[in-house]
């Protein structure tokens, strides 16, 4: 197995990864898996995705579908992406397709377009670099750029994980395993291929991608594969911000947020990717603010699973929650005045977490709303009601309060009434807070818009939510 020759490699010699991963690619020896002794059928497999197979193949190239969607297949699940490796380089992949486009500097990609289906061909990479290649390292092991290509064992042992280190050959329908990845995948094992230490160092991201996939496969992570992690947590901090978010979003929002948080929290993660999150839940003794994470996420499991649209605004907003929670009570014990302790609070998590993770404004906007609106339900003012009720946040700030329950029962009144307010009609609503008869619609002044938000919140004299 691969792991007998292969060396721990010290995190100053990563270069040595490359020359010692090569020479080990030259003598492994593949388990082909025929096609009576595994589970993948060509019906389950993308008909755009054979016909790329079936192109390369019949051009004289090496033609394999690779990684996840093997993985996914041999499970039973049904891949979201169908990946393909091959010896052909790009610019020859791009002359047998003219739906093709290629992108990427730090990895060279064919995309093969079918309408909304891409199928990415990646050409075999290799791990040494005779100097005909296009390599770059950074000085602390980060891989800037890699366009070395070589043959498919090079491919196989310089992958992640040696669940995604599989090919399905198109040319006789067999599995090649050059990693033992087909015997993990049996037992449902996440395992790196190399050093662990060494191949974190290369990509600290791999910490994040051993979590999500193990959560989304309901994998355990290998002992050695696991224990650099919490070690090794702080070198997040070097990962580009956009690229974390990218992550949040697949760890999230793909239908296992549940288990992805458990994960991040046993393995720790957290502190790393939400820093003030997980400062804020370890202060809270009670656990209600972590209660309150776990309910919302699994709501948002829920929606996933049934092809329910999600919002990133929205999980933002539970997941820093209890930041800006801890941070409004540490404001408000300063003597700052409520309104403006949410406002300074708000801002205050939202540029600290801009320090670790890319949050788009466009996001983090309206995050902001979610929470500055909390406060505002307490209120029975009737041109308040209606003014609340008209803000194009209302619906996402009502789920919120809503989900607050988990954390405390004090909110319930409040939440008794603006579910029935949302069932009443105009005049009833307004003949329940017992004032005239409303308009029967409001002015884009009656909404807030957003260059006026936060001076209209200065004026609303609201109480900010506890520390629950």
């Amino acid at each position: 197995m691969l792991a007998t020759f292969y060396p721990a490699i010290q995190p100053a010699t990563l270069f040595k990864f490359y020359t010692e991963a090569a020479v080990i690619a030259s003598f492994v020896t593949p388990i082909i898996v025929p096609r009576d002794q595994h589970t993948i059928s060509r019906k389950a497999i993308s008909p755009n995705a054979l016909r790329v197979l079936y192109r390369l193949r019949d051009a004289g190239f090496g033609a394999y579908l690779v990684g996840g969607a093997v993985r996914d297949l041999l499970l039973g699940v049904t891949p979201k992406d169908f990946d393909v490796a091959t010896d052909a380089t790009p610019e020859q992949v791009k002359q047998l397709f003219r739906n093709c486009r290629l992108i990427g500097r730090r990895f060279r990609l064919a995309h093969v377009v079918f309408g909304q289906e891409i199928i990415e061909v990646a050409t075999f990479r290799a791990n040494s670099d005779d100097g005909s290649g296009d390599r770059e390292l950074h000085e602390d092991g980060r891989l800037l750029r890699d366009n070395v290509y070589g043959t498919i064992e090079d491919d196989a042992v310089r992958r992640d994980f040696t669940a995604n280190a599989l090919y399905y050959a198109i040319e006789d329908f067999s599995v090649r395993d050059y990693c033992g990845g087909f015997e993990d995948v049996m037992a449902r094992r996440m395992k790196l291929i190399g050093e662990p230490e060494a191949r974190y160092r290369e990509d600290p991201v791999r910490m994040l991608r051993a979590v999500r996939l193990s959560a989304k496969l309901g994998f355990t992570i290998d002992g050695p594969t696991a224990e650099p992690i919490a070690r090794l947590a702080p070198l997040l901090s070097e990962a580009a911000p956009a690229r974390l978010f990218e992550e949040i979003l697949k760890l999230f929002l793909s239908g296992h947020a549940v288990a992805s948080f458990e994960t991040l929290e046993a393995y720790g993660l957290l502190p790393a990717l939400l820093p003030e999150t997980a400062a804020a839940l370890a202060s809270n003794r009670s656990g209600a603010l972590r209660r309150m994470v776990l309910q919302g996420l699994a709501g948002t499991d829920h929606r996933v699973a049934h092809d329910e649209p999600v919002s990133p605004a929205f999980l933002f907003a539970l997941l820093l929650w209890p930041a800006y929670c801890r941070a409004l009570i540490g404001l408000q014990a300063q003597g700052v005045q409520a309104e403006e302790a949410q406002r300074r609070a708000a801002d205050r998590v939202t540029l600290h977490q801009l320090e670790t993770v890319a949050l788009p404004r466009r996001f983090s906007v309206p995050m902001q709303e979610i929470w500055l609106l909390q406060a505002r339900f307490s209120q029975r003012q009737k041109r308040r009601v209606f003014r609340l009720m008209a803000h194009p946040r209302f619906r996402a700030a009502y789920d919120f309060l809503v989900l607050r329950m988990t954390a405390s029962d004090e909110h319930a009144a409040d939440v008794a009434f603006w579910r029935e307010a949302q069932t009443q009609s105009g005049d009833e609503l307004a003949a329940a807070l017992g004032a005239p008869t409303p308009p029967d619609s409001y002015s884009d002044s009656d909404v807030e818009p957003s260059k006026r938000r936060r001076r209209r919140r200065r004026r609303s004299g609201a109480e900010g939510p506890t520390l629950e």
